[in-house]
This record gives structure tokens, C-alpha cells and sequence, in this order.
């Protein structure tokens, strides 16, 4: 057999015609890997022997998270679709911000930034669905936002002025009550 048709075959057990469960598509794998170790084994696949076991290992390293997506609805088998929100995201945070590279404030904001163009673009909310915010969760969101933005502070301060700022971690680290 040659390699194109182990992996159409391969492709073919991973498209999961018959919508069985992970565990149903993780044996027609199993079975399809062993049949091409056996034939690497033998004098047949001795041409194919580097491409088998390159296949062979690979899938191996893969193998704990190869079938999730046959349990979890609409989970998709590829990061194609991430990659692709990644993607549009940078494009539309440099549209606005006329900027070539990502805004500094994606760092300190990002996860707020993100999981509201997520939601935006697949359904945009009404004002109604805007001002229900859970008011006890707020100033967490705050604190741990004013955390990432003075991390960004001090290494700005770091980089503008370097000498005082090792110099004031210097006198610090001298006050420290050492043990003896």
C-alpha cells in the first residue's frame, strides 16, 4: 500500500462518517496504526520505513487529545477556527488603532478585550443586555486590571530610567534583615 492511501485512510477514520464516540474512532485508529507497524515491519514497507515511524511517533505524542472533539459538540477538530479569531482580532485592534503592531493595552486588557469581540461578532448585544453587570464581580475585574496596568508601569520606568530604579532596588535589597 502506498503512503497516499494510509493517510486517506487515516483522514477517512478521523472524519468519522458514522458519528461514533471517541472511544469508537480511537479503535478504527488503533487498528489502522498497528496494520502500519506491521507493514513497516515486514520487507514491503522497507522503502516507507522513515515516513511510518515519523507517523507512528507523531501520532503517539498527539494521542491524548486526538479525539475530545468526537464527545464535546461542536468542539472543532482543528485550531483553524481559533487561529483564524486570533487573526481578525489583531486585524480589527490595528484598524482601530492605526497601529501596525498589536496596542500595549491588548497586554493589560486582553482578556476583557477578547471574550467581548467574541461576543460582539457572533450575536451583538442590546443596551438592555449591556447593563446587567454583576456588581460584586466588578471590582475584582478592576483590582486585577489595575495589577497588569502597574506591571506595565514599572517596566516602563525600568526602560526610561534604568540607574534609579536599580539604584532605589539596591537600597531595598540592603534593608532586608538578612539571617545570620
Amino acid at each position: 500500500m502506498a503512503i497516499f492511501q494510509w493517510i486517506h485512510q487515516a483522514a477517512q477514520i478521523l472524519d468519522n462518517p458514522q458519528h461514533l464516540s471517541s472511544a469508537g474512532v480511537q479503535a478504527l485508529y488503533q487498528g489502522l496504526l498497528d496494520q502500519l507497524a506491521a507493514w513497516i515491519a515486514t520487507d514491503d514497507g522497507q522503502a516507507c520505513r522513515s515516513w511510518g515511524e515519523r507517523f507512528l511517533k507523531i501520532t503517539r505524542s498527539y494521542w491524548s487529545g486526538l479525539f475530545h472533539c468526537y464527545d464535546v459538540p461542536d468542539l472543532p477538530r482543528t485550531n483553524n477556527d481559533l487561529e483564524h479569531f486570533f487573526g481578525a482580532l489583531r486585524h480589527h485592534e490595528r484598524r482601530i488603532t492605526g497601529r501596525k503592531a498589536l496596542a500595549p493595552s491588548l497586554l493589560v486588557r486582553g482578556a476583557v478585550r477578547v471574550i467581548a469581540a467574541l461576543i460582539s461578532w457572533n450575536r451583538p448585544l442590546s443596551a438592555l443586555e449591556l447593563s446587567r453587570i454583576d456588581l460584586t464581580d466588578w471590582p475584582a475585574q478592576r483590582h486585577q486590571l489595575q495589577q497588569l496596568r502597574q506591571a506595565r508601569v514599572l517596566q516602563r520606568r525600568f526602560r526610561q530610567h534604568p540607574d534609579p530604579y536599580l539604584a532605589a532596588l539596591e537600597e531595598r535589597l540592603v534593608k532586608l534583615d538578612l539571617p545570620p
